[in-house]
């Protein structure tokens, strides 16, 4: 007589979750490579310009690194809940005779566009741009914003 025996069921998926490990371990490992090879960091590919968001009660606050841009080529809209800021970064004017060792800072056209995180007062957005940092105050609209309310006494 013959008897069977039944592997239990993680037995039966082990070689394959194996594998998924080794795939994305593969992944993660070509990620890294590519990424030191072009000369930057993880999570910056493609992302210009960093910004910083931040808020207080009555603002909401952008900061944009724009290092070496002309405030003339820079253009800010406001439609709805989005912001988005364009603009054209121009190459340095080189000699012909020049080689390059190393190139890394990127030029050509740019737009990055942000979701606010709540209403704002489109007719009063201010942008100022000073030593290649661009600030951009979003006035928050009057009915978002916190009030303060008396409690009266009887």
């Amino acid at each position: 007589m013959a008897l069977l025996r039944w592997s239990a069921p993680n037995d039966l998926f082990r070689p394959f979750a194996e594998m998924e490990r080794e795939m994305e371990r593969l992944r993660s490992e070509m990620d890294r490579l590519f990424t030191g090879f072009r000369g930057l960091r993880p999570g910056r590919v493609g992302v210009f310009p960093l910004l910083n968001v931040s808020e207080d009660k009555n603002n909401i606050y952008v900061r944009a690194e724009l290092p070496g841009m002309n405030p003339d080529d820079i253009e800010i809209s406001v439609e709805g809940d989005t912001l988005t800021i364009r603009g054209e970064r121009k190459p340095a004017e080189v000699s012909d005779k020049v080689s390059y060792h190393r190139r890394e800072r990127e030029f050509g056209r740019f737009r990055r566009s942000l979701t606010l995180p709540t209403r704002i007062n489109v007719d009063a957005v201010d942008a100022t741009f000073k030593n290649g940092v661009l600030t951009i105050v979003l006035p928050k609209a009057e009915e978002v914003r916190p009030k303060q309310i008396p409690v009266k006494t009887q």
